[in-house]
């Protein structure tokens, strides 16, 4: 418990010291921490976006019945297709 109380203690001790700094924030400085916020978000969101199919499956009741099938092997030589990023993806679904 003291070490949760400590913070506490400094943070009041230093705010006792505080004084007017009469400082101006102008409009660019405010559109730079607005453009860091977005950057943020955005950045979360891509994060997100990529692992959504784990953050899904951690999140997903498992039947303990469900047998997982192998897929069938792709192999695009023997057909001589072009392996397409949609190809790869309906073998993961």
């Amino acid at each position: 418990m003291k070490k949760a109380i400590f913070p506490v203690y400094v943070t009041c001790f230093t705010m006792m010291f505080i004084s007017n700094a009469y400082a101006y924030i102008d409009p660019a400085t405010t559109s730079y921490v607005i453009q860091i916020g977005a950057g943020v978000v955005i950045a979360l969101g891509t994060v997100i976006g990529i692992y959504w199919k784990k953050i899904q499956g951690f999140f997903k009741k498992k039947n303990e019945d469900q047998t997982v099938e192998p897929s069938q092997s792709f192999n695009p030589e023997a057909s001589g297709d072009v392996v397409t990023a949609d190809d790869l993806l309906k073998d993961e679904k």
